[in-house]
């Protein structure tokens, strides 16, 4: 992948200009955010994100769609052709497999379009969510309010039913809450790539992916971490019900566990310390109890002092969760709290060293380390 901003430079342009297919007119004016969604054999979701994009609230400049065909074998392509004919704002469809030289994945696709995007802002999400009607407008009230906003991420909640997509929405949704905390203390660790947004130009500036482009998953976090490095304090949580993505729990646990080893196996390539510590901090903090259970076993340590130390990680995770699970619109998932805890310490401990190999399957591929 080229830094900066080239991918298959005028070989790019020329696919772009081909695979125009909005029915809607050029507009004439410079809209004020171009979405992007990176799309790999996506036929079955697109159609209800597309939807929702076609109710949005009007904002100043418009809107422009970018959706990029990561080498699909299915029909995303022609969905995404059929349902521009009937959306108010201009589309375009770029096809990886046309760009000479483009290499795969869902960081060469959001290169792609921001190559090729007209708006000062990108606003991103991904083909399998659902966005509210004022979700685009959330993100221009914010940028109109703060000259100083340079990269905002937004809040995602995960949907579903039963016991294993609830404590999947529980694990979002305390890293959601870590992510706008740490935002809020300038001192940015995590986000989601499911809801953000950055100026196009400052893309540029840090040289897009460049230093990571290895680094097959990290598309948001990495991108996060050079820009406040770049422009300290320019950093923002969109923390408004109208921003609120929502996307699916995974269905399996096996599909579950190959998501997670796929966002573990970026944080040994962070470039800063804060994430890497909190990694490791979350980690051991949700080992209290399997640890303390070993070692009352072996007679180092008291049950009461296990159970103390246990209640104390407990209650403060309550304390944490509930405003979060409040603004969520999920404050029953509290009582699932006791339930994550026991299980989390041995989860997270599997997919970490998982997540180290970096290598992993993902939208049918084989990706990282062989």
């Amino acid at each position: 992948m080229a830094s900066g901003g080239r991918v298959g430079g005028q070989p790019l342009v020329a696919a772009v200009a081909a695979a125009e297919t909005s029915g809607a007119p050029e507009e004439a004016e410079t809209p004020g955010f171009s979405i992007i969604i990176a799309a790999r054999n996506e036929a079955e979701n697109l159609p209800n994100l597309l939807r929702d994009l076609q109710q949005q609230n009007p904002v100043s400049g418009g809107i422009e769609l970018i959706i990029v065909d990561d080498h699909s074998t299915d029909n995303t392509a022609r969905i995404v052709t059929e349902a521009a004919q009937e959306l108010p704002f201009p589309v375009r469809l770029v096809q990886l497999a046309q760009v000479p030289g483009a290499p795969t994945g869902k960081k060469a696709a959001v290169q792609a379009a921001v190559q090729v995007a007209r708006a000062p802002w990108v606003l991103l999400t991904d083909a399998d969510c659902r966005v509210p009607a004022g979700w685009v407008q959330a993100y221009a009230e914010l940028v109109a309010t703060d000259a100083a906003a340079r990269f905002i991420s937004g809040p995602v909640l995960l949907t579903g039913t039963g016991w294993l997509a609830t404590l999947q929405g529980l694990e979002l949704a305390g890293l959601v809450g870590v992510g706008a905390a740490s935002i809020g203390r300038n001192r940015p660790t995590m986000c989601n790539g499911a809801n953000l947004a950055y100026r196009r130009a400052d893309f540029f500036a840090v040289n897009g992916y460049q230093g990571n482009e290895a680094v097959p998953s990290g598309d948001d976090e990495f991108l996060l971490h050079k820009l406040h490095a770049a422009f300290p304090g320019s950093i923002r949580f969109l923390a408004q019900q109208a921003a609120l993505v929502r996307t699916a729990a995974q269905p399996t646990v096996r599909r579950l566990l190959r998501q997670r080893v796929r966002w573990a196996s970026k944080w040994r390539h962070y470039q800063t310390s804060a994430p890497q510590q909190l990694a490791v901090l979350v980690l051991l903090s949700n080992l209290t109890f399997p640890v303390g259970l070993g070692l009352w076993g072996f007679g180092v340590v008291s049950g009461v002092g296990v159970l103390s130390a246990w209640a104390i990680k407990l209650l403060a995770d309550v304390v944490f969760l509930r405003p979060v699970l409040r603004f969520l619109g999920r404050p029953e998932w509290l009582w699932w709290v006791p339930v994550l805890q026991l299980a989390y310490g041995p989860y997270a401990l599997a997919t970490g060293l998982l997540g180290l190999r970096g290598s992993y399957e993902w939208k049918d591929r084989r990706l990282g380390a062989k």
